[in-house]
């Protein structure tokens, strides 16, 4: 299991509001991804920085989600780079159906 944490800048002046509708937006296009296990939508208290949070299956899944192309778009959006970083998911821990997932 891979979490992959992709970060951004938004453009000045973002409001909360329009970080929402960017973020449901795009949630057709999440839902569509067979791979995507979770994703959430990040935003700073002051909207300035927005993140990604993701579970993938593997890597190449999420490279596949974040192509050139995607990376491309976003920073063309924000007028910023786009930075993503992996890691190996070892433990999820999800207090609402308690349960503990280890990933050996």
């Amino acid at each position: 299991m891979i979490a992959e944490l992709v970060t951004f800048t938004h453009v000045p002046g973002t409001t909360r509001t329009e970080v929402m509708e960017g973020a449901m937006a795009v949630v057709p296009r999440w839902q569509a991804d067979p791979d995507l296990i979770r994703k959430h939508f990040l935003v700073s208290e002051d909207n300035r920085h927005g993140a990604g949070f993701y579970i993938w299956p593997n890597r190449e899944a999420a490279r596949a989600a974040h192509n050139a192309e995607w990376i491309a778009e976003k920073e063309r959006q924000t007028g910023a780079s786009v930075t993503i970083t992996y890691y190996d998911l070892v433990v999820m821990l999800d207090n609402q159906t308690g349960t503990v997932t280890r990933f050996d």
